[in-house]
């Protein structure tokens, strides 16, 4: 590797300390708060927007703070009924170049705008008791595993995870059971970690009730477990 080379890789990693810096700045007093995932790019009028305004609203009514990518579709959705609700509305965007900087319904206070994908997850994990999936593409599948690995290595609390919209999921779930599950890659038990449902108020009064026992501590710790712990 070339001198050059070896500075800019090493001067990359004040750039990543200052987004996390500014992350945990804007974000550690957003209280008891839901990360929703979806696509950008569902409109408005699409049956799924609607869902995931209702959502947002009603988690909203119970004192969460919304937490999306801050992008259109899906995001928007749910910072839209968080807005209507009241509630705090957080939009943690990535710099894309077919995606806005932020919806307009992220409240100001609350706008994080990223470079790195990976301070992006740490965002939408560490200030969140629950994580709710709506139907999307890559970048939703992609974080939708990263939390269900975590879980299942321990090194996130075992929160609520819910997939919303069985039409769209079981499939995903049945390839599961018939492939990986089959051969022993993974386990019964890592199938149980997200809970499929159609029903929203069934996710609202399931993360009310896991908050209600398990209080706000923050989901995904920063340090690394020892062995044994």
């Amino acid at each position: 590797m070339s001198e050059h080379k070896l500075q800019f890789d090493a001067w990359k990693v004040f750039r990543i300390i200052s987004e996390f810096v500014e992350g945990f700045e804007k974000m550690t007093d957003i209280g008891p708060s839901v990360t929703i995932f979806g696509s950008a790019r569902i409109p408005e009028a699409h049956p799924y927007y609607l869902q995931a305004k209702e959502l947002a609203h009603k988690i909203s009514q119970k004192g969460f703070s919304i937490i999306t990518g801050g992008g259109p579709g899906l995001m928007a959705a749910a910072n839209q009924g968080a807005r209507e609700a009241g509630g705090r509305s957080c939009g943690v965007s990535i710099d894309l170049p077919f995606e806005d900087e932020h919806n307009p319904y992220v409240d100001r206070k609350y706008r994080l705008c990223l470079r790195y994908f990976f301070v992006r997850k740490v965002m939408f994990l560490r200030y969140a008791q629950a994580f709710v999936f709506l139907p999307g593409g890559f970048g939703t599948l992609d974080e939708l595993f990263e939390t269900l690995t975590l879980i299942q290595t321990h090194r996130s609390a075992a929160f609520p995870v819910f997939l919303f919209g069985s039409a769209y999921w079981q499939g995903l779930l049945d390839w599961l059971q018939a492939f990986p599950l089959k051969q022993n890659l993974i386990n019964t038990a890592d199938l149980k970690i997200a809970t499929l449902t159609d029903d929203i108020d069934v996710i609202v009064d399931s993360i009310v009730a896991w908050h209600r026992q398990h209080g706000s501590s923050p989901t995904f710790k920063l340090d690394v477990p020892e062995k044994g712990s």
